[in-house]
């Protein structure tokens, strides 16, 4: 793991005098494990973590304005010399615009400003500390300092309403440490602390200008061609020699069986159009990799693109078909990775400790396989589907725009997978009362549905459809929660109610929907990057990006909603940047061969299962009930119709809590051993499940 952690505290020098620390139980210094001092006092920040020497830029303007900008920027030392000039006066907004995937912290004087990311794949936290702030952008460190309990309410909504940003609102697994929203900055002024917007809010009082499709498209070209190049265009990262050769073994498999990526640039090659077009679009644009081998300077490095192949599942061999047709570009290196049973969902629940949990948490054993042939620099796909394609519940922005005839072809798209001639009116009748509903009256619902235990759904393409027109629904899990970690979920819904801005002015259900749902992705995609580290190895989500977002954000719902509408704009995409002839059957979407392999991995692991759940610190918490679960588990394991989404969630939750109370140690030095989260274990107060707001 790699995070920034720092504080502002309420007066100057009262962190720790001159020692860029502070002062800790017994009056010994504070620092974070294994840090480089980025600046001292009073308001030191640190970078915790192997980062690369590139990842890491700092700009001075003069000893109290200053920027630290960490991860991968496309922008020149100047433009962060503009953009912090632009920060002193109070614009927030230039530091986010920038090519690429970073945090950027400002120091003017006494105050420092934190930004987050749109999508929340790099979070912001705080917590209050020695009279001021404290803020990383983990949240493990912070509760490690203020030895934060667990926040049963924030856990308890992660399994009941894990899509509802009302429910979690800005808590953590951690009781007394929030997070910052995505689209929000974190200014502190001396210890004070500030939760700002850096996005324009739209006006309900006047209509945007319609987008043009086509400049829309050639923007999200623009974005993704910037977010690949600033990755190219960043030195080249080879990881620790190699110590040797190995009897019976080639370099290949001894950086493999040593945890090594192969150094240079690669992609994943799954034969959906996301990956593919990320691994086209490196290995075609100007400069290595792709540069044919005696063709200028550095030629002859291909783009590695790795393709998965589940050897225990069937269902994919039209993508494999795809996957191979692409990587015969001669600009490609194509590497197929096999898989059995051993990298089925729930096959190995071993593995690190990651800051927050996770559904992926389930998988990871299966991505660690793949990506352990990978690159040191590694393009993945991930975000591409919560970005690009329509929400269900877009269907009602649309009636609110009146804008009634583009609903025809999706709707006719359902009633032709469903078969029923009732299709269109069911569909358009709950568009249109999603239309007329507010969002107070949508949360009520919610809160209603959980307090009386309404979980039942119709089936289907159109039942999920119906299902999603709604501003709120519970989680897949919630039908195995218990009653009172329930209630606790609908008291934090009807508190909600009372806070004075529910979503932004001029926020629609679908657009509403569609944000909730990218930052559920872009987090689980964090907890993923964690749980399957390879050391050396950085995974890029491009589609993450702020600038693909906010390109993507600007798409017309109208062309969003048109069926195979993801794989259409990529199409767009690839032929603007000069790449064409594509396989047949690019964008076909198949979600079906991923279900089959978590019911097939369910089963084959049923027995470990239930042995985790046969004394559930879940239990112990009073978010389950031990034998409701197993029996479940039992059931999908049989082949009951039971959401597996949900089993995964309590699994992942279970298997979190676990690891972080078999930690031992903390993040900090100078701190007494009892100075790490979560000092005295699951130890919930009854009644008194939501701690936090």
């Amino acid at each position: 793991m790699r995070w920034l952690v720092g504080w502002s505290s309420t007066a100057a020098g009262a962190a720790g005098a001159g020692s860029a620390g502070a002062t800790g139980h017994d009056g010994e210094t504070l620092h974070p494990v294994g840090s480089q001092l980025l600046w001292g006092d009073p308001d030191p920040l640190w970078a915790v973590g192997d980062w690369r020497p590139d990842e890491v830029r700092l700009i001075t303007v003069d000893a109290q304005t200053r920027i630290a900008v960490l991860g991968v920027c496309g922008a020149s030392d100047e433009q962060l010399r503009v953009g912090l000039l632009a920060a002193r006066g109070g614009a927030l907004r230039h530091l986010t615009a920038w090519s690429g995937s970073y945090t950027a912290v400002v120091q003017v004087g006494r105050r420092v400003t934190v930004c987050g990311d749109l999508a929340g794949a790099r979070p912001v936290f705080h917590t209050p500390w020695a009279g001021g702030t404290a803020y990383a952008t983990a949240a493990l460190p912070l509760a490690d300092l203020i030895e934060a309990n667990l926040d049963f309410g924030h856990l308890a909504a992660l399994l009941a309403a894990p899509d509802v940003p009302a429910a979690l609102h800005d808590s953590t697994p951690y009781e007394g440490v929030q997070r910052v929203p995505p689209g929000h900055a974190l200014i502190l002024r001396a210890g004070a602390r500030e939760v700002a917007g850096y996005e324009p809010v739209a006006s309900l009082a006047v209509a945007a200008p319609a987008a043009d499709p086509d400049s829309a498209v050639d923007a999200v070209r623009d974005a993704l061609v910037e977010a690949v190049r600033a990755r190219l265009s960043a030195p080249r990262h080879v990881p620790d020699i190699d110590p040797g050769p190995v009897p019976g073994m080639g370099p290949a498999e001894r950086r493999a069986a040593r945890g090594m990526p192969v150094p240079g640039i690669g992609a994943d090659l799954s034969g959906g159009p996301a990956s593919g077009t990320l691994a086209l679009l490196a290995a075609g644009l100007p400069g290595v990799p792709g540069t044919l081998l005696g063709h200028g300077t550095g030629a002859g490095e291909r783009l590695l693109a790795v393709t998965f192949n589940d050897l225990a599942v069937a269902g994919r061999e039209a993508e494999l078909e795809r996957a191979g047709a692409l990587a015969a570009n001669p600009r490609l290196h194509h590497v197929v990775v096999t898989g059995g049973e051993d990298v089925l969902p729930y096959a190995d629940l071993d593995g690190p400790l990651t800051d927050e949990p996770g559904p992926s948490l389930v998988t990871a054993a299966r991505h660690r396989a793949r990506l352990a042939a990978g690159s040191a620099d590694h393009f993945t796909g991930y975000g591409a589907r919560q970005v690009l394609d329509a929400h269900p519940a877009r269907l009602a922005d649309l009636l609110m725009d009146r804008k009634r005839r583009h609903l025809v072809r999706p709707v006719a798209a359902l009633a032709r997978a469903d078969g029923s001639v009732t299709v269109p009116a069911r569909v358009y009748g709950a568009a249109r009362r999603l239309a007329r509903t507010p969002y107070r009256s949508g949360l009520e619902g919610l809160a209603e549905r959980l307090m009386h235990r309404r979980f039942d759904e119709p089936g289907g393409a159109v039942g999920a459809s119906l299902a999603a027109l709604t501003w709120a629904r519970p989680g897949p899990a919630a039908r195995w929660v218990t009653g009172e970690a329930l209630a606790e979920v609908s008291v934090r819904l009807q508190r909600a109610t009372g806070r004075a801005q529910l979503v932004g002015p001029g926020q629609r259900p679908g657009d509403h929907r569609a944000r909730a749902a990218l930052t559920r992705q872009a987090a689980d995609l964090r907890v993923l990057e964690q749980a399957v580290e390879i050391r050396s190895q950085r995974l890029h989500a491009p589609f993450l990006d702020n600038q693909v977002v906010r390109a993507c954000r600007a798409l017309p719902e109208a062309l969003r909603v048109q069926p195979g509408a993801r794989g259409a704009i990529l199409r767009t995409v690839l032929e603007g940047a000069g790449v064409g002839e594509l396989p047949a059957g690019w964008g076909a979407p198949s979600h079906a061969p991923t279900a089959v392999a978590a019911r097939t991995g369910l089963r084959v692991a049923v027995d470990g299962l239930i042995d985790l759940f046969g004394a559930p610190l879940l239990a112990e918490a009073g978010l389950v009930e031990a034998r409701v679960v197993r029996k479940a588990l039992r059931g999908a394991a049989e082949g009951e119709a039971l959401p597996l989404d949900g089993l995964a969630d309590l699994v992942s939750l279970e298997v979190w809590l676990r690891r972080l109370l078999a930690r031992r140690g903390t993040c900090w030095t100078g701190t007494p051993g009892r100075a790490r989260a979560v000092p005295s274990g699951v130890a919930p107060r009854r009644g008194a499940l939501a701690s936090g707001g």
